[in-house]
């Protein structure tokens, strides 16, 4: 066996449905981000899990109480699963940062691995705090299955970082629509992507909503 890690992000939230920046905010999950997570649950209920890692945000909380009630596993809450931190740009919509932050907006576009969001946090500085969770697991389980709840920004930073892709381009090289699946087989020659973004778990009228 090996060690196979499920990046799962968050359900659906006001601020992934319409779009605006939300990463320190501490947002609730909409009425179908609750069903996203219990989509989830009944499709997973039955992989044997070792353990269940969650980002300490409430969106992220309710996404993994499903499954957790469902086979009986406590949260490991860990503060390095958080989500980007947005600085002024939080709950703001891209044409209002564009206008009010163009030169800080055009840096991060540019290089967000250095650039951060105005007061916010770079691509760097998420990986520092978010790999050594990767490296936790890893220590603990040499096999198994082990559920990583985060968010749209750190998943896909963590995905880069173990497949060898520059974190500066995170943007542009790895979605993660709400509550996509991604997962990733630690074996002999390290980590390998099997599945990205994958969300054929759901109903199609959640599918339908994208979640961006």
């Amino acid at each position: 066996m090996s060690l196979k890690i499920y990046l799962l992000r968050h359900g659906e939230t006001k601020y992934s449905q319409r779009g605006a920046y939300c990463g320190a905010l501490d947002a609730e999950l909409t009425t179908e981000g609750h069903q996203m997570a219990q989509a989830f649950a009944e499709a997973y209920r039955t992989i044997p899990w070792a353990d269940i890692y969650v980002s300490p945000m409430k969106r992220a909380i309710a996404t993994a109480q499903p499954l957790c009630d469902a086979v009986g596993l406590p949260m490991q809450i860990r503060d390095g699963l958080r989500e980007i931190g947005y600085g002024a740009w939080e709950d703001r919509e891209l044409d209002y940062v564009r206008q009010h932050y163009e030169h800080d907006y055009i840096r991060w576009q540019t290089d967000p691995a250095w650039n951060p969001p105005t007061d916010g946090e770079t691509a760097i500085q998420i990986a520092a705090r978010a790999l050594p969770v990767i490296t936790e697991i890893e220590s603990r389980y040499k096999d198994g299955n082990v559920l990583l709840v985060s968010h749209k920004a750190t998943i896909r930073i963590i995905l880069c970082s173990l497949l060898g892709i520059d974190v500066g381009r995170y943007r542009d090289r790895i979605d993660a629509l709400a509550a996509s699946v991604c997962i990733v087989k630690f074996g002999i020659y390290g980590p390998m992507l099997e599945v990205l973004g994958d969300r054929s778990y759901m109903p199609e009228h959640l599918r339908k909503r994208g979640g961006t």
